[in-house]
């Protein structure tokens, strides 16, 4: 049983008791009768020949009130798109599947591109934004679900608790973040317990408090993949294609909405999926990558709130946030002894040490050119621009899928 502690401005719902699956799926089934629901799925085609994917397909076949599953597959060839639709064909309610490496899904990106609007390079933003695009063309949904397909614990309860609080017109909720312990024998989750939390709390302690700053640090894991929001937040928000996704997204969710309407909660006991390698000596690589566009996406919103970066204050915050994380480390020891948990040190340091190295790669990239890599627009300014849009995907698809 977790604690009942609400901090930060945002609702934490947290999992008490002994929740029922049955009763939390019933009322589920009720309320998707007048807000349909839509889950959406970044998927690798590696994904579906590992064991993550067969097990998430299983449970998915037994869920009973989703409108419809829209899956983008990636880096997949003709052959394994095939593969990958009779393996979802055990679901027994509708699935359409984007295929993002054919032809017709590339002519939607060029037709984007040639009216001038920055759609990113291939990755999970851009997968996400092109499903938003089609879920929005079906207009069958008014909420969407999201979350990711490397999941090797997936237990079909995540997707109900992740979906109830913004299916439930009771409770008034926009955007819901799932949270959990990523933890096995040891602590996972490096780059949210040693970067992102001591990063915001750092600045805080140099610049004082800010609003975003508290927002952000409100979530108990900002980096989680999975959350569900209404339908028209896909409308509105702006995407980031990089690692910055998961805090560029809540920077958005930030600035369109309030924070009275945002809640996070408690989607499992046990979480585990692939895990990225340190790559200290390679910016370009596992988490060295993943850090530094973080790191960026923070500077850059801080930066449109009406924060002035200077090198100065980033010599400053590379010193703060290495005291703010060494503390963190003993912290986490503390937590893992009386768990009988594995913590190694050592390696915990050698991530510190390589995230203040990224925190000083992000500064430098930042003052260079504060205003970086363009967010991909939103839906609404991109059906401006070309109203066939919508249209011209929904068909790309359907034909995709024959």
């Amino acid at each position: 049983m977790s604690d009942f502690y609400q901090s930060g401005i945002i609702t934490t719902l947290h999992n008490l008791g002994k929740p029922s699956l049955e009763r939390l799926e019933t009322e589920i089934k009720e309320y998707s009768k007048i807000r349909p629901i839509t889950l959406v799925l970044p998927a690798l085609y590696s994904e579906f020949e590992g064991p993550a994917m067969p097990l998430i397909i299983e449970e998915l076949a037994k869920v009973k009130f989703l409108e419809e599953i829209v899956l983008v597959l990636d880096k997949a060839s003709a052959k394994e798109f095939q593969k990958a639709r009779a393996m979802m064909a055990l679901i027994p309610y509708p699935v359409k599947i984007i295929y993002n490496d054919g032809k017709r899904i590339g002519e939607i990106y060029n037709t984007v591109a040639r009216n001038g609007l920055e759609v990113g390079q291939q990755g999970k933003g851009r997968s996400i934004w092109l499903a938003y695009g089609y879920v929005i063309a079906q207009n069958r949904s008014d909420v969407i679900i999201l979350h990711d397909c490397d999941i090797l614990s997936y237990n079909r309860i995540l997707l109900a608790r992740l979906c109830y609080p913004v299916v439930n017109p009771n409770l008034d909720f926009v955007f819901c973040k799932g949270y959990y312990s990523r933890v096995t024998d040891r602590m996972h989750g490096r780059v949210s317990r040693l970067l992102v939390t001591p990063l915001i709390r750092s600045i805080q302690a140099l610049y004082g408090e800010h609003d975003f700053l508290k927002f952000l640090d409100s979530f108990r894991y900002p980096l989680a993949g999975e959350f569900c929001m209404i339908t028209d937040m896909a409308r509105v928000n702006r995407i980031p294609w990089d690692w910055g996704l998961e805090v560029g997204s809540l920077a958005e969710v930030y600035r369109n909405y309030s924070p009275r309407r945002i809640c996070q909660v408690d989607i499992a006991d046990t979480y585990e999926h692939k895990h990225q390698s340190l790559s200290a000596d390679d910016p370009e690589k596992g988490l060295m990558k993943m850090t530094i566009d973080i790191c960026k996406s923070i500077f850059r919103t801080l930066s449109a709130e009406g924060f002035v970066f200077t090198d100065g204050f980033f010599k400053a915050l590379s010193v703060t946030y290495l005291r703010h994380a060494e503390d963190t480390i003993v912290k986490y020891e503390a937590d893992a002894a009386i768990n009988g948990l594995i913590f190694d040190r050592h390696e915990e340091a050698k991530a510190v040490e390589a995230f203040t190295n990224a925190i000083s790669m992000a500064a430098k990239i930042f003052l260079e050119n504060p205003l970086g890599t363009p967010l991909i627009p939103n839906w609404s300014r991109v059906t401006s621009a070309i109203p066939t849009i919508l249209e011209m995907l929904k068909t790309a698809v359907d034909e995709d899928d024959k």
